[in-house]
Order: C-alpha cells, then structure tokens, then sequence
C-alpha cells in the first residue's frame, strides 16, 4: 500500500491513522477533512465548551505527534469511485491504495413549520457549541430543548448550571429512551431535582416564531404553547453518507460493511465510528450502529491495521459497545445493546440509591448493563456481556463478589 486516504478528520479518522502508523505502514498518509480543525473531542460540546468561556476547541484537540500526516482541512469529500480508486474532492481527484471512511453523523435538523426561525440550534460541531454557549449567556434567556436523548439531557444539565431556564421535551413517555425504563425514571427525577421542566409523551408540531424572524416557543400536539427565546433540536443524527450515493457500496443505515469493517464488495474502502453498520455478535442478524466516543476510536484503530493488511487477514471487530453521559455530579454509563434488551433489573444499589447497577437481559443472558456513578464496577458487565453470560449466573457471581457495593434483592454482600 502506497497510499492511505481516511476521509474523516474525526477521532474515528485519527485513531485510524495511528493505527495504520503502529501497524507498520510507512507510505503516504492523507487525512481529509470537512472543518477547518484538527480533530478534537466532542463530548465537551455539550458540556466544558458550554459552561466554560474559557474554553476553545484548542483545549480538545486530540495530540497527532508525529503521525507524518498530509492534513486536507477544510476539503469536502463530494464522490467516491471504488473501482477508480479515487475520491471526488470538489472539482478534483485524490487517488488512494487504500481508503478509511471516517465521515461520522451530522445532527438531525428541524424540518417541521418554523425550520427558518432565528435562534434554533442543533449541536454536532465546536461552531454549534460555541453559537449555542453565547445564545445561552446573553441576557436570561429561555431554553427550549426538543429531544430528551443523550445530548437533550446533557445540555440541559448544563444550561442549567448557567442558571437557565430549560424546558425539555419529547414524544417518548420518558427521557434516555434508549436506556430502558429504569434510566428513564431515574434522569426523569434528576433532571426534575435540578429545576427542569419535563414536557414528556407528546410531540411537537411546529416552532413558533415572534413576528420577527425569531423563535418565540414551540406548539404542542394538543395545540398548547411553550415559550421559549432559544430552542436547541435534539433529534438524533444521520450518518454523513450521501457523498457515497454513486458509489456503488450498499448503504442501509450507514456504510454497510462486514466483520472486519471492510464495505461489502470492496476490499479497499474501509470504515469506522459512527457511520458503519456491520454485524456484530450480540446484534443479531441485522447490522448494527453505534454513535459513541469508545466505538469511534476502538473501530479506528482497528480499521487503520486492517487497511494494512490483505482482506484475508483482517481482524473482526466484536468489541462489546460503551457509552456514558455525564449530568450534573451523575456519570451514566451502559454496555452492550440496551435496545436488544426484553426486560431490565437492578442487581447492585448502594442504600442511598447514588450508587446503583442495573442489567438488561433477553432469553435468560446479560445482554446490556447500564451504571449510575459505577464505573470500577463496570468491567464486571462488559466482560458478562461479551460472554452472553446467563442472568443466574452473573446473579451468583454478585452475590459472591466482595467489591460489590449492595444489591436490593440480598444477594451481594
């Protein structure tokens, strides 16, 4: 291989190429991307980078040491032609051996009535936070945010530390709904305790505006107002795989690709973070998704080292997926696949309740487990899901294991 080309400058892309570097590869490195930065890490967006003046995307920039890069910022990746063995950049060509694809989500924006108004905001890029923190510290204002998920929460945990207003809002009946029940109750009551208003089980039907170009509120679909001066969508993201429509490679989702992360029917495209599907043991049949910090980086690395290697040698990514959100002094984290989950309970609980372990089983077996402030306890589940662990099983292991921090059932110590 002479030449490697990730398109992608995102933590996904860079851990792909150190990689490729550790693995041996000493030819030409092209790391293309869409921003003008470096990579750096996102999950300050919705926190440090919000509650912090201080704070610039140059805090969070990822080290590249002496990775012998040849940067293309500010280039957008607009075709792909796996037979060519080139990628369109604008009105020109960049011919590669090898290609990462690296091009992560964008934020999923408004596009009900209202879409137009001034003061709606997404968050997916340093600009989105940099935009939303001043629209959040000027003044009193009134947030609005639409969407109760990971960055729903987080950034209403974080406006409040502002001391703003915020009202939070979803169609789902509670918040994290991708975390089970369990969750859901629990940041509901958090998110409560810290002065937020949760307008939960109905959706929204358009943003309203004030006569002038600006947001005002929202409207209900029972017809009732919620005012507001700034209003933050959080609606999940769409993987960035548009630029791929004349590929020829199968999107479904995101970039489909096998085991290995390499795209089906061609060896020489590969793919990591948030815009991959692929077959993962616990997943089933159908390919699977993940839009977290540790799958970013875990599957770079990996996707760097296969790209060294012939198809035939290339390792399986069958990591067991990790995610945390950080709200208020609260650290959520969650292993495995939560939505492949039948039924959830909680196996470990300090008597205070701060401290509290939870698993989410299907067909008798551990298939996700979710923490609240539990981090030293976690590998315990991640290793317990990666195994497909019977729930009995891991039950006795608790019971019998000192480290435990408490169980409401009696079986830990």
């Amino acid at each position: 291989m002479s030449r490697l080309v990730i398109v992608g400058a995102s933590l996904a892309g860079l851990r792909a190429a150190q990689g490729a570097r550790n693995a041996g590869h000493d030819g030409e490195l092209v790391i293309v991307g869409e921003e003008l930065h470096r990579p750096y890490t996102r999950p300050p967006l919705s926190k440090e980078l919000l509650t912090t003046a201080e704070h610039t995307v140059d805090d969070h920039l990822f080290p590249c040491g002496d990775l012998d890069v040849h940067w293309r910022l500010g280039e957008q990746a607009t075709a792909l032609d796996p037979e060519a063995h080139t990628v369109a950049l604008g009105d020109h060509a960049l011919d590669y051996d090898r290609l990462i694809v690296a091009t992560g989500c964008r934020a999923r924006p408004w596009s009900g009535p209202g879409a137009e108004l001034e003061g709606v905001h997404t968050i997916r890029e340093v600009g989105d936070a940099i935009a939303l923190r001043a629209a959040l510290t000027s003044g009193s204002p009134r947030l609005l945010i639409v969407g109760a998920g990971f960055i729903g929460c987080e950034v209403a945990a974080s406006a409040r530390t502002l001391g703003v207003e915020v009202t939070l809002c979803d169609v789902a009946p509670l918040p994290m709904p991708a975390l089970g029940e369990l969750v859901g109750e629990r940041t509901a009551a958090l998110q409560r305790a810290h002065g937020v208003d949760l307008r939960l089980g109905q959706g929204i039907t358009a943003l309203v505006g004030d006569g002038a170009g600006h947001v005002a509120g929202v409207e209900l679909a029972d017809g009732s107002r919620l005012d507001a001066d700034v209003v933050l969508v959080a609606l999940g993201a769409i993987p960035n795989v548009d630029w791929l429509a004349t590929s020829g490679l199968t999107l479904d989702g995101g970039l489909v690709c096998d085991a290995t992360l390499s795209a089906v029917g061609a060896p020489d495209v590969l793919a990591a973070g948030d815009v991959v599907a692929w077959p993962h043991p616990l997943g089933g049949e159908q390919p699977i998704r993940v839009e977290h910090w540790t799958n970013a980086a875990e599957q770079g690395t990996l996707a760097g080292r296969n790209a060294t290697l012939a198809p035939a040698d290339r390792a399986p990514y069958t990591a067991v997926p990790s995610f945390w959100s950080d709200q208020y002094d609260v650290k959520i984290q969650a292993v495995g696949l939560p939505r492949r989950a039948a039924g959830w309970r909680i196996v470990e609980a300090t008597p205070d309740g701060d401290r509290w372990m939870a698993i989410g089983e299907r067909d008798g077996r551990v298939v996700a487990a979710v923490a609240f402030n539990g981090a030293r306890r976690l590998m315990v589940y991640r290793r317990a899901v990666g195994e497909a662990t019977p729930v009995d099983e891991l039950l006795a292991a608790v019971a019998a294991d000192e480290k435990a921090f408490g169980s409401p059932t009696g079986a830990a110590a």
